[in-house]
């Protein structure tokens, strides 16, 4: 009787350290599943709060809380080295937290500018798809960046409006991109129009193009 509860206690023994060796632990479903983390850049004059309603149409279609960050620029007025380097710490902030390897960006006028300001200066191998939103791109670039990824290009979209009396449609097309124009809605209009954001989910799901 002693030898086999002796025999029963070697076997639970083993069987734990087996256990304990063989289980690895698991991957938070954040770095498995799911989309790239989306990082919101507001225009100049703007705030976070501007993408209130693209957050709450993501969130229904399937995008997570922890998927979507809205940053606040420091410097309101536009591009700014300063605002480079805050959005570098933030896309480094957001990938540690979810685990990811690339974000998303949606960038609303001068966002569009600090996104390929980013991309151009050391960020090409952390974004995946950039969506901007009435941006003057041309300002920083007539070509969309391919990033530094040797696998992978860097997808865009640009989408503008005919009615957008702050920045002329012409200014917001990149060479290489998905540019789609339309039409009825003006510069502010398109945080809070619903074929824009058709247009947006389109393009965070690999929608987007960089033929360069």
């Amino acid at each position: 009787m002693k030898n086999k509860r002796l025999l029963l206690s070697l076997m639970i023994c083993m069987a734990i350290i087996f256990s304990v060796v063989t289980i690895q632990p698991s991957v938070s479903k954040a770095q498995t599943d799911g989309h790239d983390p989306v990082i919101f850049i507001h225009g100049a004059g703007g705030n976070s709060a501007a993408f209130y309603g693209i957050k709450n149409y993501l969130k229904k279609q399937g995008w997570s809380d922890d998927e979507l960050y809205a940053i606040e620029l420091m410097n309101k007025s536009g591009v700014s080295l300063n605002n480079q380097k805050q959005l570098a710490s933030y896309v480094d902030e957001v990938l540690k937290k979810t685990g990811k390897s690339k974000v998303d960006i949606i960038g609303h006028s001068a966002g569009g500018l600090n996104t390929l300001t980013y991309i151009l200066n050391g960020g090409g191998s952390k974004v995946n798809d950039v969506v901007t939103l009435g941006s003057p791109n041309k300002y920083v670039t007539s070509k969309a960046p391919v990033g530094t990824d040797p696998n992978h290009k860097i997808r865009y979209t640009s989408i503008y409006s005919t009615n957008d009396y702050v920045v002329p449609t012409w200014l917001s097309t990149l060479q290489g991109a998905k540019n789609v124009q339309i039409s009825g809605v003006d510069h502010v209009g398109m945080l809070v129009n619903s074929k824009v954001y058709e247009l947006i989910k389109e393009g965070l799901n690999g929608g987007g193009e960089n033929t360069n």
